[in-house]
């Protein structure tokens, strides 16, 4: 039955793209920041997300790969219904279309209880995850020192290159890249678990039947506890004050802390540093979308997203001179 939606509904989006024939629907759905597409399939009183990318070979696809690990784990993600690789489709659960961003943009009271749970989910997905498995690639790939540094290079390409056009020096930018070889430096030698790597208020789905559900999980791989701490307390598209991010932190690390010992204060100095690297990636992101395809709709983003880089790094007088250069060629 799985298989006959799968195909009937890859059809009819290579035809026309979305149609209803009786009680079967297909309707297109706004994609994330990638080049998959979604779209909702109707089928009697039941719906499915049908996910369409590359032809794949399932045995090795990291989607898949992914969420079997963390499905056998405990943690919640969406159920697949039916894989098709030659069609590069998947059938999976419909969680609906309420995100965490959703909800906090309706709110009128405490924030933090969502936040809580979240941290909550966060914590689940790094202490379930801790036996390797060697059948994930994420288990052999680290957010090493060379892999911080090519999302910074990336970020210093496309901020500076496609977004804002500057001609910055070459003192001045070898400069501003040492400083963050350095920051690179210390938080590639910290301790690992198996990181979500883009955990944010849009990739928490709150699907009718309660509770939180992680997606965008595929590229998976080890590194910081911080790094997806960063991603969600200093989320582009959401902000919160410093008090509320301390206090979840403390939040998260009481729960962490029931696994093993770690020292509070050293965390959150490199929850700071941290929050420096992975929100100037976000602007890399932003700004390539911008300048390899024209989307400019992440744009909005990268002015608080830059304040936050430009608060955290006055926290450490060591990088002094990168809060200077980066202050002078963004807004000059």
């Amino acid at each position: 039955m799985s298989e006959t939606i799968i195909n009937e509904a890859h059809d009819i989006v290579q035809k026309q793209g979305e149609a209803k024939e009786g009680n079967f629907r297909v309707l297109k759905l706004a994609g994330d920041a990638s080049l998959r597409k979604y779209y909702r399939v109707f089928q009697s009183n039941t719906s499915y997300v049908l996910m369409l990318t590359e032809p794949f070979d399932p045995a090795s696809f990291d989607f898949l790969l992914v969420q079997r690990h963390l499905e056998k784990c405990g943690v919640p993600v969406p159920g697949v219904v039916s894989v098709d690789g030659g069609k590069g489709a998947i059938l999976l659960e419909d969680l609906s279309d309420r995100t965490m961003l959703h909800r906090l943009g309706e709110l009128k009271g405490d924030e933090l209880e969502l936040f809580r749970e979240a941290l909550t989910l966060l914590n689940v997905f790094h202490s379930k995850t801790k036996v390797a498995n060697a059948a994930v690639p994420g288990f052999k790939l680290a957010f090493d020192e060379e892999k911080l540094m090519w999302e910074v290079d990336f970020a210093l390409e496309h901020l500076f290159g496609s977004y804002l056009k500057r001609k910055i020096p070459e003192k001045e930018f070898k400069a501003m890249r040492d400083s963050f070889v350095d920051i690179c430096r210390r938080l590639a030698a910290e301790p690992r678990v198996f990181t979500h790597r883009d955990y944010h208020s849009r990739n928490i789905m709150l699907p009718p039947r309660g509770g939180m559900v992680c997606i965008d999980f595929q590229d998976a791989r080890m590194g910081l506890r911080a790094y997806d701490l960063a991603s969600i307390l200093r989320d582009s598209y959401y902000q919160l004050s410093e008090e509320a991010v301390y206090e979840l932190v403390d939040f998260y690390l009481e729960l962490a802390g029931k696994d093993e010992k770690i020292d509070q204060a050293h965390f959150v100095k490199m929850f700071d540093l941290m929050s420096i690297q992975r929100n100037f990636k976000a602007i890399g992101s932003f700004t390539s979308f911008y300048g390899k395809r024209s989307d400019a709709s992440y744009i909005r983003f990268v002015g608080n997203t830059f304040e936050n880089i430009r608060r955290n790094l006055g926290k450490f007088p060591e990088y002094a001179k990168l809060r200077e250069l980066l202050f002078h060629y963004y807004y000059f």
